[in-house]
């Protein structure tokens, strides 16, 4: 019976959840996507090895407003609060393993409203709901990365299925095809580049 390790790339994971349910989504709708995946078709007959799942827990500093003065405290939002909750219970669930990255805080930018509001109009003054956090995530991929290339020399599983839609990790899908492991890609109706479908051996 094949072994399977399915990879989440948490980001991309959270991103496509929250499109289809209209919600953020939380560890039973992460769970149910894993179970989803291993009921596919390919899948029925093989063994679930574990699910790693790929993420940077939130940015929990202050940085203080370049135009109201005031101390933000990151930490406090709701958006973070939920997005370390998640982490932290998926870390508990059966056969998981959860990878975390980190978020640097490199000050304040100009959001996207703002930039596509400034093009389409006269020069304005910018306000302070014009700038948003400019938070860099780091980590994260090459994390995926080296799982993959060590799951792939110690000869652990037979099937790696990477559920994300990141064209970066397609240097570590060839390395574990070039091992004998079968890469499944699970993009959860995102649209793919061809890089990713051409070192993919089957799309789900």
């Amino acid at each position: 019976m094949d072994q399977v390790a399915i990879l989440l790339d948490g980001g991309f994971v959270k991103k496509r959840l929250s499109e289809r349910l209209g919600r953020f989504p939380n560890t039973p709708d992460v769970v149910a996507l894993t179970q989803a995946v291993m009921g596919h078709d390919r899948l029925t007959d093989c063994r679930l090895f574990r699910v790693f799942y790929y993420d940077a827990p939130p940015f929990e500093g202050s940085n203080t407003h370049p135009l109201t003065k005031q101390v933000v405290n990151f930490s406090t939002s709701v958006a973070a609060q939920r997005n370390k909750a998640l982490i932290d219970d998926l870390e508990l669930q059966p056969d998981f393993a959860v990878r975390r990255g980190q978020v640097a805080n490199r000050g304040w930018k100009l959001g996207r409203d703002a930039i596509k509001a400034l093009k389409r109009g006269p020069a304005r003054a910018i306000q302070a709901r014009d700038l948003i956090p400019d938070m860099e995530q780091k980590g994260v991929d090459l994390r995926i990365g080296l799982d993959i290339a060590t799951i792939s020399l110690r000869n652990v599983v037979d099937i790696l299925v990477l559920v994300s839609g990141d064209s970066d990790l397609v240097p570590a899908m060839k390395f574990a095809r070039a091992q004998g492991l079968k890469v499944y890609l699970e993009v959860m109706g995102n649209p793919m580049r061809r890089e990713l479908r051409a070192h993919a051996d089957y799309v789900l």
